[in-house]
């Protein structure tokens, strides 16, 4: 155990012992044999555990992945009911204020140290918010729709060890954050953090068998029953644009939930989603009696040393099968007056947002209306930037900018009035936020789209489009069913892994 090198030494860990008390102790290891799936199988348990990768776009890819398992504590809220698991013993009470408010205390213990070359993420809250919890910030929602899933309106898990991924330098890192106020001394903490490592050097070096994912197999999207028929979905289209032509929106989002029996592992899904639908936000996060799998196209929000980014899109098209086929589309996708004013929309509504937070004066747009290409797909993409207000935290760029445009419309809070006056079950977890918030004040997360949810058996797909004035509804019932089709493709797949994991 003591022979593994590790940062900081001892000497050095004393002393930033006294700057703080979550000082991350690291070993670096070459990440030749290694993948982040395969240790994420070595590592996961059948509890709590989750991954966190990206795809960039098909000219990128993502340099980090990050994975953990065994979290300090799990954060768990229904409504304003908060219950924190700490091994076995657990506190419950209720939030006065908000799910965000009381995820903030949680964290407010922990002051970090940084040193030495350290990944953007070092530890803190991994989970999810989901769509319902803005009622918590905006109460003139109204009460929701029936709740047929069962799930919590946010669940985080504190990773305190975590193994990342620098896909770009090809190594990786086993972190493990030495929490001092828990030990009678710096020395003690030091060897815990020193300890942990060594147990998952140990465990990563075992031999470890899992069948081949065969991407040749042909597939075609599973069969799944929605929640919405057809016909019910062309109504709520119609039903909405009443209010858009009486002038309560300009856009709304309705949706519909896919469901299918699923009784493989969580993480199969996941091999076959990255697999199928590779994006810039992939996840899959083990919940207890649930998972959560995604791989989302969209960030919802970044703050990362007091700069806030959002990236609306809006405006897709196909990927050519040519380079010149590829190039016409997206000159047309660019040309589309329709696609450009739903775009404009949502810069607008993001601007609206981070100025809730930024600093006066300190909202820009810093790329606008540019093309971004993905495995499938293209979208038309804006960056939306601004300097943090010091009065604010990451919990309140969160807040503010919450739930997304992209899956509500504008204005927001009556287009969601409008949404919850025509669905017909809560959310849940589809167009909500999945992602981090870290020791050192960080936050990023991505909108909950291209996600599935398995609990019990089953599978559950949720899909939306954004409808104006001119909509038509069969489209708009269609493009819905396609959106989920990535998915539904990659449960397919996923049924023909033979793994017993």
């Amino acid at each position: 155990m003591s022979s593994i090198p590790v940062e900081p030494t001892l000497e050095n860990f004393v002393e930033l012992a006294e700057r703080g008390n979550v000082v991350p102790v690291y070993t670096q290891l070459a990440a030749d044999f290694e993948t982040p799936l395969s240790a994420y199988l070595k590592l996961r348990d059948n509890r709590h555990s989750f991954l966190l990768e990206s795809a960039e776009s098909t000219e990128k890819g993502g340099r980090w992945s990050i994975l953990g398992s065994g979290p300090r504590l799990v954060f768990e809220a229904r409504g304003h009911e908060i219950t924190i698991r700490e091994g076995s013993k657990s506190r419950s009470f209720t939030a006065e204020d908000d799910v965000l408010a009381a995820l903030e205390r949680e964290m407010k213990p922990y002051h970090p140290v940084t040193h030495g070359t350290l990944p953007p993420f070092t530890g803190g809250m991994v989970g999810y918010l989901s769509y319902d919890a803005v009622r918590q910030f905006e109460p003139t929602i109204g009460p929701p729709p029936p709740d047929t899933l069962g799930v919590p309106d946010a669940m985080f898990m504190l990773a305190d060890t975590l193994v990342v991924f620098d896909h770009r330098l090809r190594r990786l890192q086993i972190l493990a954050n030495a929490i001092v106020d828990d030990f009678a001394s710096p020395e003690e903490a030091y060897a815990a953090a020193r300890g942990k490592i060594a147990a998952i050097v140990e465990i990563l070096n075992r031999p470890f068998h899992v069948p081949a994912l065969n991407g040749l197999v042909e597939v075609q999207p599973t069969d799944a029953v929605s929640n919405t028929t057809q016909a019910e979905f062309e109504q709520m289209v119609r039903d909405g644009k009443e209010y858009i032509a009486a002038g309560d929106v300009f856009q709304f989002v309705p949706s519909q939930r896919f469901e299918t029996d699923f009784d493989r592992p969580p993480v199969d899904l996941y091999r076959a989603l990255r697999y199928v639908n590779p994006s810039p936000y992939m996840f899959i996060l083990e919940l207890g009696d649930f998972a959560l799998v995604g791989s989302s196209p969209e960030v919802h929000v970044r703050s990362i040393q007091g700069r806030i980014d959002i990236r609306p899109i809006a405006g897709t098209r196909w990927r050519g099968k040519t380079p010149e086929e590829d190039d016409a589309l997206a000159a047309e996708l660019l040309a589309d007056p329709k696609e450009r004013a739903e775009h404009l929309m949502l810069v607008d509504l993001a601007r609206n947002d981070v100025g809730r937070i930024a600093k006066h004066g300190g909202v820009h747009v810093d790329d606008f209306m540019v093309i971004e290409r993905y495995s499938h797909v293209m979208h038309i993409v804006s960056n939306v930037t601004g300097e943090l207000d010091p009065e604010h935290s990451a919990y309140d760029v969160l807040r503010a900018t919450f739930p997304a445009g992209t899956v509500s419309g504008a204005p927001k809070i009556r287009a969601m009035q409008i949404i919850n006056s025509l669905e017909k079950a809560k959310r849940c977890t589809y167009a909500g936020a999945v992602g981090y918030f870290g020791f050192d004040g960080s936050h990023d997360s991505c909108i909950t789209l291209r996600t599935c949810l398995i609990k019990s058996g089953k599978a559950y797909v949720q899909a939306g489009g954004g409808v104006v004035a001119d909509s038509d509804p069969t489209y708009e019932f269609n493009e819905t069913v396609n959106k989920a089709k990535a998915v539904l493709r990659a449960i397919s797949l996923a049924k023909t892994l033979g793994s017993e994991i």
